[in-house]
C-alpha cells in the first residue's frame, strides 16, 4: 500500500500536481508520516511556493535529515525564497558538504553570497527541486542524540550576517530607553539579558539550539531560535518594535506570562521570559512556546543566562 502511494506521489510530482501530493499526505494522520513522506510534502509545499510551511514540515525531520543532502537542499530553497539567506546559506553549505560539486546546489550557493554582499536584480535559473543523483531514500542510521561541538575557533558568539544588522542589531540601550521599555512591557528585565544587550543589542548567535528531553523517547529534541530580541523599538526584531514582543503575544495569541526574547524560523514558535513563578520584577525562567494550538508551553532553563550558556549547534 504504502509502496503504491509513493509511486502515485512521484506520478504526481512528474505532472506538476503538487496539490494532489499534499492533500493526499494530509490525509495521513500525522503521527503516521514518516521521514519519506514528509519530504514529499515539504517538496511539493516549496513547488506550490508555499516556503514556510515547507520550511515547518523540513524541522519536523530535522534529526533524520541531518546526513542527507537533499533534506538540506530543500529546505535551503524554502529558506532561499523566505529570503533567510543566512539559514539558506546554511542548508546549502552543508549540502555541498553531502554531496560536493552540485551544480544546482553551487549556483545557490553563488547567488546568495552574492546577495548578501550586494544585491542582484537577476535570480538564478535553477529547477525548484533537482532530482538527487540517487533515489531518495530514508538513511539507514537515524541520529537520535546529537552531541554539542564548540563555538566557533574565535569564541564569538554573534554571527554578525546582514540579516542580524538589518533586523536585529541595535545601538547599546541607555537606561533611559531601558526603563522606556521596561514600562511598556510591564515587566522588569534580567539583570544578565540587560548586561548582555548593553554588549551586543541583540542579533543571530552562532549556536542557535537548545535541547530539550522528550520525556516519551528518552532522546533530546532542540528547540530553534532565528534570533535573540534586544532591547529597542528602531529595527523589526527588537523587544518593543515592529515584529518585537506584544506584537506576536497579541496577533499570534501567545500566552500573557511575560516577554518574548526569541522567535524560531518561520515564527513556529517563541521563547519567553516567564514570570508567573516570581512576580514582574522577578527572576524569570525560560520557556519554550508553540505557535500551534493549544499552545503549549515547554520549559528549558530556570533563568536567562542558563539559557544563553545552553545554546549550541548539534554535530550533523
Amino acid at each position: 500500500m504504502r509502496d503504491d502511494l509513493l509511486v502515485q506521489l512521484q506520478e504526481w510530482h512528474e505532472e506538476d500536481e503538487f496539490q494532489e501530493i499534499v492533500d493526499a499526505i494530509q490525509a495521513i494522520p500525522v503521527e503516521e508520516r514518516d521521514y519519506e513522506l514528509v519530504n514529499h510534502l515539504g517538496r511539493a509545499l516549496n513547488n506550490l511556493e508555499r516556503y514556510e510551511e515547507a520550511v515547518e514540515q523540513f524541522l519536523t525531520v530535522a534529526k533524520e535529515g541531518t546526513g542527507d543532502p537533499l533534506w538540506h537542499y530543500r529546505i535551503g530553497l524554502a529558506y532561499y525564497y523566505l529570503e533567510q539567506y543566512a539559514h539558506a546559506q546554511q542548508a546549502f553549505e552543508r549540502a555541498d558538504e553531502l554531496e560536493p560539486e552540485d551544480d544546482d546546489t553551487l549556483e545557490f550557493l553563488e547567488w546568495i553570497r552574492s546577495k548578501m554582499e550586494e544585491p542582484s536584480e537577476s535570480e538564478p535559473e535553477v529547477e525548484t527541486d533537482p532530482e538527487a543523483s540517487e533515489e531518495f531514500r530514508v538513511p539507514v542510521d537515524v541520529v537520535a542524540t546529537l552531541p554539542t561541538v564548540p563555538r566557533p575557533e574565535s569564541g564569538e558568539f554573534w554571527n554578525d550576517s546582514e540579516q542580524a544588522l538589518e533586523h536585529y542589531v541595535s545601538n547599546p540601550p541607555s537606561d533611559g530607553l531601558i526603563d522606556s521599555v521596561e514600562e511598556q512591557l510591564v515587566f522588569r528585565l534580567p539583570a544578565s539579558y540587560i548586561e548582555m544587550m548593553k554588549l551586543h543589542n541583540g542579533g543571530i548567535p552562532y549556536n542557535r539550539y537548545f535541547p530539550v528531553a522528550n520525556t516519551d523517547t528518552g532522546a533530546t529534541d532542540y528547540v530553534e531560535i532565528e534570533g535573540i530580541l534586544g532591547i529597542g523599538r528602531e529595527k523589526p526584531r527588537t523587544l518593543a518594535g515592529a515584529q518585537g514582543s506584544w506584537t506576536l503575544i497579541e496577533r499570534e495569541g501567545y500566552p500573557e506570562i511575560g516577554v518574548v526574547i526569541a522567535v524560531s524560523p518561520s515564527e513556529s514558535g517563541v521563547v519567553m521570559l516567564d514570570y508567573r513563578s516570581f512576580g514582574n520584577d522577578g527572576e524569570p525562567e525560560v520557556v519554550y512556546v508553540k505557535r500551534e494550538n493549544p499552545k503549549e508551553t515547554i520549559p528549558l532553563a530556570p533563568n536567562f543566562e542558563t539559557f544563553i550558556q545552553g545554546l549550541m549547534t548539534p554535530e550533523v
